[in-house]
Protein backbone atom coordinates (compact mmCIF):
# COMPACT_ATOMS: atom_id res chain seq x y z
CA UNK A 1 0.00 0.00 0.00
CA UNK A 2 1.14 3.54 -0.93
CA UNK A 3 0.01 6.81 0.24
CA UNK A 4 1.08 9.91 -1.71
CA UNK A 5 -0.08 13.36 0.35
CA UNK A 6 0.64 17.10 -0.43
CA UNK A 7 -0.15 19.53 2.54
CA UNK A 8 0.01 22.33 -0.03
CA UNK A 9 1.69 25.09 -1.66
CA UNK A 10 3.74 27.35 -0.26
CA UNK A 11 4.44 29.38 -3.12
CA UNK A 12 5.53 33.50 -2.60
CA UNK A 13 2.13 35.44 -1.98
CA UNK A 14 1.36 37.79 -4.77
CA UNK A 15 1.91 40.45 -3.07
CA UNK A 16 5.83 39.40 -3.59
CA UNK A 17 5.23 40.40 -7.49
CA UNK A 18 5.11 43.64 -6.23
CA UNK A 19 7.93 43.82 -3.86
CA UNK A 20 9.67 42.13 -6.50
CA UNK A 21 8.79 45.27 -9.04
CA UNK A 22 9.23 47.84 -6.20
CA UNK A 23 12.64 46.64 -5.12
CA UNK A 24 13.61 46.35 -8.34
CA UNK A 25 12.89 49.85 -9.66
CA UNK A 26 14.20 51.72 -6.75
CA UNK A 27 17.85 49.71 -7.08
CA UNK A 28 17.85 50.29 -10.97
CA UNK A 29 17.75 54.36 -10.21
CA UNK A 30 20.23 54.05 -6.99
CA UNK A 31 22.42 52.42 -9.39
CA UNK A 32 22.44 54.79 -11.85
CA UNK A 33 22.99 57.74 -9.17
CA UNK A 34 25.68 56.00 -7.41
CA UNK A 35 27.77 55.03 -10.50
CA UNK A 36 27.22 58.54 -11.86
CA UNK A 37 28.41 60.50 -8.86
CA UNK A 38 31.18 57.45 -8.54
CA UNK A 39 32.92 58.24 -11.37
CA UNK A 40 32.50 61.92 -11.74
CA UNK A 41 34.51 61.98 -8.24
CA UNK A 42 36.78 58.79 -8.85
CA UNK A 43 35.27 57.51 -5.58
CA UNK A 44 36.03 53.23 -5.53
CA UNK A 45 33.48 52.92 -2.39
CA UNK A 46 30.91 54.52 -4.74
CA UNK A 47 31.59 52.58 -7.87
CA UNK A 48 32.09 49.06 -5.91
CA UNK A 49 28.88 49.33 -3.90
CA UNK A 50 27.38 50.57 -7.21
CA UNK A 51 28.50 47.58 -8.91
CA UNK A 52 27.41 45.47 -6.06
CA UNK A 53 23.77 47.31 -6.00
CA UNK A 54 23.52 46.26 -10.21
CA UNK A 55 23.92 42.43 -9.69
CA UNK A 56 21.87 42.79 -6.48
CA UNK A 57 19.04 43.99 -9.65
CA UNK A 58 20.21 40.78 -11.45
CA UNK A 59 19.61 39.07 -8.43
CA UNK A 60 16.34 40.67 -7.67
CA UNK A 61 15.28 39.17 -11.47
CA UNK A 62 16.37 35.87 -10.62
CA UNK A 63 14.53 35.56 -7.42
CA UNK A 64 11.54 37.10 -8.88
CA UNK A 65 11.68 34.47 -12.15
CA UNK A 66 11.91 31.94 -9.42
CA UNK A 67 9.37 32.58 -7.42
CA UNK A 68 6.86 32.48 -10.73
CA UNK A 69 8.17 29.87 -11.89
CA UNK A 70 7.26 27.53 -9.14
CA UNK A 71 3.87 28.51 -10.24
CA UNK A 72 4.24 26.47 -13.37
CA UNK A 73 1.35 23.71 -13.26
CA UNK A 74 3.31 19.86 -13.80
CA UNK A 75 2.59 18.04 -16.07
CA UNK A 76 3.36 14.63 -17.98
CA UNK A 77 7.22 15.76 -18.40
CA UNK A 78 7.65 17.81 -15.67
CA UNK A 79 5.35 16.01 -12.62
CA UNK A 80 6.91 18.44 -9.60
CA UNK A 81 6.43 21.47 -12.39
CA UNK A 82 9.23 24.01 -11.99
CA UNK A 83 9.73 23.82 -8.16
CA UNK A 84 13.18 23.39 -8.65
CA UNK A 85 13.88 26.93 -9.99
CA UNK A 86 13.61 28.93 -6.98
CA UNK A 87 16.80 27.04 -5.79
CA UNK A 88 18.71 27.67 -8.60
CA UNK A 89 17.99 31.38 -8.18
CA UNK A 90 19.00 31.39 -5.04
CA UNK A 91 22.21 29.90 -6.48
CA UNK A 92 22.94 31.37 -9.52
CA UNK A 93 22.62 35.13 -7.29
CA UNK A 94 24.97 33.88 -4.56
CA UNK A 95 27.81 32.69 -7.27
CA UNK A 96 27.20 36.08 -8.96
CA UNK A 97 27.74 38.08 -5.59
CA UNK A 98 31.03 36.16 -4.82
CA UNK A 99 32.40 36.67 -7.59
CA UNK A 100 31.83 39.99 -7.83
CA UNK A 101 32.79 40.40 -4.58
CA UNK A 102 36.15 38.89 -5.40
CA UNK A 103 36.84 41.31 -8.60
CA UNK A 104 35.84 44.26 -6.16
CA UNK A 105 38.66 42.74 -3.26
CA UNK A 106 40.92 42.72 -5.78
CA UNK A 107 40.57 45.92 -7.14
CA UNK A 108 40.84 47.66 -3.80
CA UNK A 109 43.72 45.47 -2.59
CA UNK A 110 44.88 46.76 -5.69
CA UNK A 111 44.54 50.52 -4.72
CA UNK A 112 46.30 50.53 -2.01
CA UNK A 113 49.31 48.43 -2.60
CA UNK A 114 49.69 51.00 -5.61
CA UNK A 115 48.80 53.85 -3.46
CA UNK A 116 46.08 54.95 -5.71
CA UNK A 117 43.74 56.56 -3.21
CA UNK A 118 43.56 60.32 -4.86
CA UNK A 119 40.05 60.71 -3.53
CA UNK A 120 40.43 64.23 -2.71
CA UNK A 121 37.50 65.95 0.14
CA UNK A 122 34.54 64.48 -2.02
CA UNK A 123 33.01 63.15 1.67
CA UNK A 124 30.12 65.21 1.92
CA UNK A 125 28.83 63.96 -2.09
CA UNK A 126 29.86 60.34 -0.93
CA UNK A 127 27.98 60.31 2.08
CA UNK A 128 24.81 62.22 0.41
CA UNK A 129 24.30 59.15 -2.14
CA UNK A 130 25.18 56.36 0.32
CA UNK A 131 22.82 58.01 2.45
CA UNK A 132 20.28 57.26 -0.48
CA UNK A 133 21.27 54.02 -0.35
CA UNK A 134 20.44 53.40 3.33
CA UNK A 135 16.59 54.20 2.81
CA UNK A 136 16.33 52.41 -0.57
CA UNK A 137 18.18 49.35 0.59
CA UNK A 138 16.29 49.60 4.05
CA UNK A 139 12.84 50.13 2.25
CA UNK A 140 13.38 46.58 -0.17
CA UNK A 141 14.48 44.76 2.32
CA UNK A 142 11.56 45.45 4.15
CA UNK A 143 9.34 44.41 1.41
CA UNK A 144 10.83 40.52 2.42
CA UNK A 145 11.41 40.76 5.65
CA UNK A 146 8.44 38.27 6.44
CA UNK A 147 9.01 36.00 4.05
CA UNK A 148 12.28 35.47 4.82
CA UNK A 149 12.23 32.44 7.53
CA UNK A 150 10.47 30.38 4.94
CA UNK A 151 11.65 30.31 1.81
CA UNK A 152 15.62 30.45 1.07
CA UNK A 153 14.91 32.26 -2.15
CA UNK A 154 13.52 35.27 -0.64
CA UNK A 155 15.65 34.88 2.30
CA UNK A 156 18.41 35.85 -0.11
CA UNK A 157 16.95 38.65 -1.51
CA UNK A 158 16.34 40.16 2.22
CA UNK A 159 19.72 39.37 3.39
CA UNK A 160 21.31 41.09 0.36
CA UNK A 161 19.09 44.34 0.68
CA UNK A 162 19.66 44.36 4.54
CA UNK A 163 23.40 43.82 4.03
CA UNK A 164 23.40 46.89 1.82
CA UNK A 165 22.28 48.83 4.10
CA UNK A 166 24.63 48.29 6.54
CA UNK A 167 27.78 48.59 3.50
CA UNK A 168 25.91 51.80 2.94
CA UNK A 169 26.13 53.07 6.34
CA UNK A 170 29.67 52.00 6.31
CA UNK A 171 30.39 54.25 2.91
CA UNK A 172 29.01 57.42 5.09
CA UNK A 173 30.98 56.91 8.14
CA UNK A 174 33.82 56.72 4.76
CA UNK A 175 32.80 59.86 3.68
CA UNK A 176 32.73 61.43 6.82
CA UNK A 177 36.26 60.37 8.15
CA UNK A 178 37.70 61.46 5.00
CA UNK A 179 36.14 64.92 5.01
CA UNK A 180 37.04 65.51 7.88
CA UNK A 181 40.57 63.67 9.00
CA UNK A 182 41.78 63.73 5.35
CA UNK A 183 42.02 59.93 5.37
CA UNK A 184 41.37 59.33 1.64
CA UNK A 185 43.16 55.93 2.31
CA UNK A 186 40.05 54.79 3.62
CA UNK A 187 38.08 55.18 0.44
CA UNK A 188 39.56 51.02 -0.64
CA UNK A 189 39.32 50.10 3.23
CA UNK A 190 35.95 50.32 2.58
CA UNK A 191 35.39 48.50 -0.63
CA UNK A 192 37.60 45.80 1.22
CA UNK A 193 34.99 45.90 3.97
CA UNK A 194 32.22 45.94 2.19
CA UNK A 195 33.91 42.49 0.14
CA UNK A 196 34.24 40.65 3.28
CA UNK A 197 30.82 41.88 4.47
CA UNK A 198 29.12 40.49 1.66
CA UNK A 199 30.96 37.60 1.05
CA UNK A 200 30.13 36.29 4.91
CA UNK A 201 26.66 37.04 4.58
CA UNK A 202 26.55 35.29 1.02
CA UNK A 203 28.54 32.12 1.47
CA UNK A 204 26.14 30.81 3.88
CA UNK A 205 23.54 31.11 1.00
CA UNK A 206 25.97 29.83 -1.65
CA UNK A 207 26.50 26.64 0.62
CA UNK A 208 22.86 26.03 1.05
CA UNK A 209 21.72 26.27 -2.41
CA UNK A 210 24.37 23.99 -3.45
CA UNK A 211 23.19 21.43 -1.10
CA UNK A 212 19.52 21.49 -1.92
CA UNK A 213 20.37 21.56 -5.76
CA UNK A 214 22.25 18.08 -5.43
CA UNK A 215 18.99 16.78 -2.74
CA UNK A 216 20.35 17.14 0.16
CA UNK A 217 17.98 17.12 3.71
CA UNK A 218 16.84 20.90 4.46
CA UNK A 219 18.90 22.48 7.65
CA UNK A 220 15.39 22.45 8.57
CA UNK A 221 15.07 19.15 9.10
CA UNK A 222 16.34 16.50 11.31
CA UNK A 223 16.65 12.81 9.59
CA UNK A 224 17.18 10.47 12.35
CA UNK A 225 14.15 12.45 14.34
CA UNK A 226 12.07 12.08 11.09
CA UNK A 227 13.21 8.12 11.17
CA UNK A 228 12.43 8.22 14.72
CA UNK A 229 8.86 9.22 14.33
CA UNK A 230 8.66 6.68 11.22
CA UNK A 231 9.88 4.01 13.23
CA UNK A 232 7.67 4.79 16.66
CA UNK A 233 4.05 4.51 14.55
CA UNK A 234 1.90 2.01 15.73
CA UNK A 235 3.13 -1.34 14.23
CA UNK A 236 5.68 -0.23 12.19
CA UNK A 237 8.79 -2.69 12.88
CA UNK A 238 11.42 -0.92 10.54
CA UNK A 239 11.96 1.63 8.07
CA UNK A 240 14.29 1.81 4.80
CA UNK A 241 15.03 3.78 1.57
CA UNK A 242 13.96 7.16 3.57
CA UNK A 243 14.46 9.99 1.27
CA UNK A 244 14.43 13.79 2.00
CA UNK A 245 14.76 16.40 -0.12
CA UNK A 246 13.94 19.83 -1.54
CA UNK A 247 11.24 20.45 -4.24
CA UNK A 248 11.86 23.95 -3.99
CA UNK A 249 13.27 26.48 -1.50
CA UNK A 250 9.71 26.39 0.15
CA UNK A 251 8.34 23.18 0.02
CA UNK A 252 10.21 19.54 1.14
CA UNK A 253 9.58 16.25 0.12
CA UNK A 254 9.57 12.56 1.67
CA UNK A 255 9.10 9.08 0.49
CA UNK A 256 9.67 5.99 2.67
CA UNK A 257 9.35 2.22 2.58
CA UNK A 258 7.40 0.82 6.56
CA UNK A 259 7.52 -2.82 7.58
CA UNK A 260 4.76 -3.59 9.08
CA UNK A 261 4.58 -6.93 10.04
CA UNK A 262 0.75 -7.21 10.87
CA UNK A 263 -0.19 -5.08 8.17
CA UNK A 264 -2.24 -2.43 8.25
CA UNK A 265 -0.90 1.16 6.60
CA UNK A 266 -5.27 1.99 5.96
CA UNK A 267 -5.61 5.39 5.12
CA UNK A 268 -6.18 6.79 8.46
CA UNK A 269 -2.58 5.70 9.94
CA UNK A 270 -1.18 7.08 6.41
CA UNK A 271 -3.50 10.86 7.10
CA UNK A 272 -1.59 10.24 10.78
CA UNK A 273 1.84 10.25 9.99
CA UNK A 274 1.69 13.10 7.31
CA UNK A 275 -0.14 15.01 9.70
CA UNK A 276 2.83 14.69 11.83
CA UNK A 277 5.75 14.95 9.56
CA UNK A 278 4.34 18.13 8.39
CA UNK A 279 3.75 19.69 11.97
CA UNK A 280 6.62 18.56 13.27
CA UNK A 281 9.19 19.27 10.12
CA UNK A 282 7.26 21.28 7.36
CA UNK A 283 7.19 18.05 5.46
CA UNK A 284 4.76 18.95 3.06
CA UNK A 285 4.95 16.12 0.32
CA UNK A 286 4.51 12.79 1.61
CA UNK A 287 4.46 9.28 -0.31
CA UNK A 288 4.99 6.11 2.27
CA UNK A 289 4.93 2.62 0.95
CA UNK A 290 4.17 -0.22 3.71
CA UNK A 291 5.39 -3.46 3.39
CA UNK A 292 4.54 -6.86 5.92
CA UNK A 293 8.06 -7.71 5.17
CA UNK A 294 11.50 -5.73 3.70
CA UNK A 295 11.50 -5.71 0.02
CA UNK A 296 14.19 -8.10 -1.56
CA UNK A 297 16.12 -5.42 -3.65
CA UNK A 298 15.36 -2.00 -1.89
CA UNK A 299 16.32 1.34 -3.48
CA UNK A 300 20.02 2.31 -3.55
CA UNK A 301 20.16 4.32 -0.47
Amino acid sequence: MSDTHDHGHSHAPASYNRAFAIGIALNIAFVVIEAFYGWRINSLALLADAGHNLSDVAGLVLAWGGALAVKVRPNARHTYGWKRATILAAFANALMLLVAMGGLAWEAIGRVVSGDVSLQEQGVTIMAVASVGIVINTATALLFMRGRDSDLNIRGAFMHMAADALVSAGVVVAGALTLWMGWTWLDPVVSLAIAGVILLGTWGLFKQSLHLLFDGVPDSVDPLAVRKLLEGLPGVAGVSDLHIWAMGTSQIALTAHLVMPQGGGDDDFLEAATDQLHDRFEITHVTLQTNTRPLITPCAS
